[in-house]
């Protein structure tokens, strides 16, 4: 009987350990890992128009920046040869230099130059009405990006208020209210959210760097401007 009551007791010692090591090996476990990957797909169906806006708006940062780095590149020379030209009396010379140059500044100059022989207040004109065209050019779809910037955040916060919806909606199907439910779906829905706001960030930077290029273009094109004038007004004098 002593021997049967040890043995029992041994055998329950030794399940109660085998429990506590289940447990403490199960705490121990590593978490599942949080790929970035999977909350993409999770997030639904709103992470394509925020995926769309987020392509839209890197192609035209990109297509807009090379193209107004390019139009605000040094144009020194143009003005020294177009000065050269003017001053030797060459006004032809100085109409093919500014025709070869292909950039804002040489088709303003060009037009100035073929409205020489006309009140300073006409060519004034004239180059100023070139100018705004250029400008308006280099601002072509800069726009976009401010559109993208606005509603990217909105497309992500009405990601993550629908996946809301959805979870109280199941809630009320199932009549399951625990915690886990609730953030589990949660969590989820709010990648949308987080998704949309670092696009519009992005866009919303993008927007005023390009702007302010632009700004830089606009300043230069205006000194130009003034200075072709002057040179303009040098033999009357």
């Amino acid at each position: 009987m002593t021997l049967l009551l040890i043995q029992q007791l041994t055998d329950t010692a030794k399940h109660l350990a085998d429990t506590a090591n289940h447990a403490v090996t199960t705490a121990a476990a590593p978490a599942e890992e949080l790929r970035f990957g999977d909350l993409l797909i999770k997030g639904g169906w709103v992470m394509i128009p925020i995926g769309i806006l987020a392509v839209l708006g890197l192609v035209i940062f990109f297509e807009r920046y090379f193209t107004i780095r390019k139009a605000s590149r040094d144009e020194s020379n143009l003005m020294v040869q177009v000065r050269s030209s003017i001053h030797s009396g060459n006004l032809e010379s100085a109409i093919a230099i500014c025709r070869n140059n292909n950039t804002p500044l040489g088709r303003m100059l060009q037009k100035g130059l073929l409205r020489i022989g006309r009140p300073i207040k006409d060519i004034e004109g004239a180059i100023e009405n070139v100018g705004k065209l250029e400008v308006s050019k280099l601002e072509k779809n800069i726009g976009i990006l401010g559109i993208v910037a606005g509603i990217a955040p909105m497309f992500g916060f009405l990601g993550t208020i629908a996946g809301v919806i959805k979870i109280f909606y199941d809630i009320s199907k199932t009549d399951n209210i625990s915690m886990g439910v609730i953030s589990g779906g949660l969590y989820v829905k709010m990648v949308t959210s987080a998704a949309g706001l670092f696009v519009g960030i992005v866009a919303y930077v993008c927007y005023h760097i390009l702007n302010m290029m632009v700004d830089k273009v606009i300043l230069k094109l205006e000194t130009d401007a003034i200075e072709f004038i002057d040179l303009l007004e040098e033999p009357s004098k």
